[in-house]
């Protein structure tokens, strides 16, 4: 009885976790440097605090920290701001095997009039993409502080032409794939107001001229918030 026992429990132990994405191979902290902060940093974007921005520049600083601790705090974890298994275990969980987060979609963020892909733009594919994919990240940073709701986009990157279509400005962020377009689930004040504490810099939406049947939202990285009818 006893060998079976031992037997089931090493059967159902967990598995070392190999990402399909990316996977950490040391704990990061203060003062370090290299490739995995800055693929640590474009996940925990989101946690800059209000009305700040998280560079992603590779470099493990004080603001790196503190969004690390933030992004512990938001699940439970011990908010130490240093990076370790827990903190790269939760993140495996929430990321799908192309890096996006598991409640977005590169598809959700591509061309909306008629086309697809990340093409199109004044930036390379390649760049463009990298920017819907902290975009997505900063969107599922606020999507789990409003309850694991479901966040409705509308519009996310366009090409130059469907930018056109639709009347966008010529140096709009949705270019660069910067950009998303809420609507539906939360109300559009709910949504702009919690976008202020999740690394937004441009948040744009009701008795702000043309958004009043949506919430704007882009990563740019100065504050340029309206949304009269909400008081912002």
């Amino acid at each position: 009885m006893l060998a079976a026992t031992l037997t089931t429990q090493f059967v159902t132990a967990p598995k070392a976790h190999a990402d399909g994405c990316y996977t950490w191979t040391r704990q990061l902290s203060q003062g370090m440097s290299g490739a995995d902060v800055k693929q640590l940093q474009i996940r925990v974007a989101g946690y800059p605090g209000y009305g700040a921005h998280l560079a992603t520049d590779g470099e493990y600083g004080p603001a790196t920290a503190a969004a690390v601790g933030r992004f512990q705090t938001a699940y439970g974890l011990g908010s130490d701001g240093v990076a370790g298994d827990a903190t790269f275990r939760k993140i495996y969980e929430l990321q799908d095997d192309d890096c996006t987060p598991i409640n977005f979609t590169y598809a959700e963020l591509d061309d909306g009039c008629g086309g697809s892909g990340y093409d199109g733009g004044p930036l390379s594919e390649a760049v463009t993409k990298a920017n819907a994919l902290q975009t997505m990240w900063q969107l599922q940073a606020m999507r789990h502080a409003m309850g694991d709701k479901a966040l409705n986009i509308s519009s996310g990157f366009r090409s130059i032409p469907c930018n056109r279509s639709v009347g966008g400005a010529s140096d709009s962020q949705h270019l660069y794939g910067r950009a998303a377009d809420l609507v539906g689930s939360h109300s559009l004040c709910a949504l702009v107001k919690q976008a202020r504490s999740h690394g937004f810099g441009g948040i744009l939406g009701p008795g702000f001229s043309g958004h009043n049947d949506h919430a704007h939202l882009d990563i740019r990285t100065t504050n340029y918030w309206s949304a009269p009818s909400c008081g912002i």
